[in-house]
């Protein structure tokens, strides 16, 4: 099946001349939308494991976790360099010294990036300047992912991101400074958004010269506060036809070297109240990818440079 899009895995054949595996690594850290810093009571679709749900237990030292991780997927996948992804709740929301010491740990011959799962309003200074000086010493390659989920405003207060738009482009304009890859993660299911959110988000990940990005579907998860919501009826998810036509359109919007992670989000079944309307993740992603061929879509043939370069071309 040809893909209409611009696969992860390809941009990691065409960097590193292989396949290359992330793996997962859990710290004892929590957000500041949690601990009051920014709000309380964290995102509304965010469970208590705060957004991992395979990794190993968060007391394990992050070279066991490496290791034993590097030791499973090496031998499921026959790979052998990887990438350490710090993945649950905010991964930058530490002392400046307990940093350093997570990330001096990944110092690795089978470690080929770094992959920092964090929020816009943890973004700071002193972090980056220490990962450019350790990846200048070490050679490897530093990607922040920054969840933004949504363009909409309204919709992130009603999600209690405890920031916005604002503090995400804030966030990206110093990343960029420090030259390093930011992978945004996008949530294109979300009730209260239409195809004009799906349309501005996309755009102003371009804007902000965005390399990578992660696409959601909104699974809502037992206990929390968005389960109520959709127990009491106050949310309607859209349907699973809406979903594809929302992710045809983003990927449409976003400019064709932006790396997709993936077009579908999962959770374990029993976890959930819904996930993805009991339709097998790669099921609905092979439904994007058919839909895109069949129409003769591919990824960026609505963005605005695609657009500039055709007319020069003429």
């Amino acid at each position: 099946m040809n893909n209409p899009y611009y696969t992860i895995s390809d941009y990691y054949k065409k960097t590193y001349g292989e396949k290359v595996y992330k793996l997962p690594v859990k710290l004892s850290l929590t957000c500041p939308n949690r601990d009051g810093a920014a709000c309380f009571g964290g995102c509304i679709f965010c469970s208590e494991s705060g957004g991992s749900f395979e990794n190993l237990p968060s007391f394990m030292t992050v070279d066991d976790q490496l290791n034993k991780n590097r030791e499973y997927i090496g031998k499921k996948y026959k790979a052998k360099k990887f990438i350490a992804y710090f993945q649950n709740f905010t991964n930058t929301y530490m002392s400046l010294s307990e940093f350093k010491e997570i990330i001096r740990a990944c110092d690795k011959d089978y470690i080929l990036a770094v992959s920092i799962s964090t929020r816009s309003d943890s973004i700071t200074e002193d972090k980056l300047i220490f990962l450019k000086q350790w990846s200048e010493i070490t050679g490897k390659d530093i990607v922040i992912e920054v969840g933004l989920q949504t363009a909409n405003y309204k919709t992130l207060e009603l999600l209690n991101r405890g920031e916005d738009l604002a503090d995400f482009i804030e966030a990206c304009n110093l990343i960029n400074k420090y030259g390093f890859r930011i992978c945004a993660h996008v949530i294109l299911s979300l009730p209260w958004d239409d195809i004009k959110d799906i349309r501005q988000t996309a755009r102003i990940l371009n804007v902000l010269n965005i390399k990578e990005v992660k696409v959601h579907s909104l699974f809502i998860i037992k206990g929390t506060k968005l389960s109520k919501m959709y127990k009491n009826g106050e949310i309607k998810m859209p349907s699973k036809e809406t979903y594809e036509r929302n992710v045809i359109e983003f990927l449409r919007y976003i400019k064709p070297d932006v790396a997709v992670q993936r077009l579908v989000g999962r959770a374990p079944k029993e976890e959930t109240d819904f996930c993805n309307w009991n339709t097998s993740w790669w099921l609905i992603r092979d439904e994007i990818i058919e839909i895109m061929n069949s129409c003769g879509y591919t990824q960026g043939d609505k963005s605005h440079k695609v657009i500039y370069d055709k007319i020069k071309g003429e």
